[in-house]
């Protein structure tokens, strides 16, 4: 079993390389999204729950994340939780059944700012992208998908998503194995990284070491 941790910032495209990569893998590949681990903040008022800071090792539920890929690594099958970003909250009814497969893809933004988790991953991976190709895939990502108009998204861009990608994001750049340019674009990476990882499978299945 391979564990391939992909981080970067908002907007880098670590979706679009963890798409490409599950097209590779196909069935032996199952993800562990960081977005579904946020701390529940139900129990605030929704005014409070919408001041959360996302950008924040603080509001990852790590020790939750952490024990369901310690099951999944032993073989047993997790129930994963579903967060909203429209509610800020944690669904109190709906999980998502993950079973076991030989690579878990663990993804997101500040998955490398905590050691236990990292030293949980075979394979760290960093999709960097240009600070303004990032904001234009933000901008789109919350006005379609988290119903916020121009305005807060720049606003909160400037409060919130580039000063946390400063002091957290990019420095733990330097615990990657890999780093992708040019983001979820780079197809030649991307095959790379999926031929290496289908290789560390063949070499896990036959019992012996790679060589290469």
């Amino acid at each position: 079993m391979q564990v391939i941790g992909i981080a970067g910032g908002s907007g880098s495209g670590k979706t679009t390389v963890v798409k490409a990569l599950t097209e590779h893998l196909k069935e032996r590949v199952v993800v562990l999204p960081q977005d579904s681990y946020y701390k529940d903040s139900s129990h605030l008022p929704l005014e409070e729950r919408q001041k959360v800071n996302f950008d924040h090792p603080d509001s990852i539920d790590f020790p939750l994340l952490i024990k369901q890929l310690e099951q999944l690594k032993a073989g047993q099958t997790i129930e994963q939780p579903v967060y909203s970003y429209l509610t800020c909250s944690r669904s109190k009814t709906e999980t998502i059944t993950v079973t076991p497969a030989e690579v878990i893809i663990i993804e997101g933004i500040l998955i490398f700012t905590c050691a236990e988790l990292r030293n949980q991953m075979d394979i760290k991976i960093f999709v960097d992208a240009d600070d303004d190709d990032r904001l234009m895939r933000v901008m789109h990502r919350d006005i379609q998908e988290r119903g916020r108009d121009i305005a807060a998204v720049i606003e909160r861009y400037s409060r919130i998503v580039k000063p946390m990608y400063l002091q957290f994001i990019e420095p733990s750049k330097r615990y990657a194995d890999i780093i992708i340019p040019q983001g979820g674009h780079n197809k030649v990476a991307i095959e790379i990284i999926a031929a290496t990882i289908e290789k560390a499978i063949a070499a896990g299945k036959s019992g012996r070491p790679d060589k290469a």
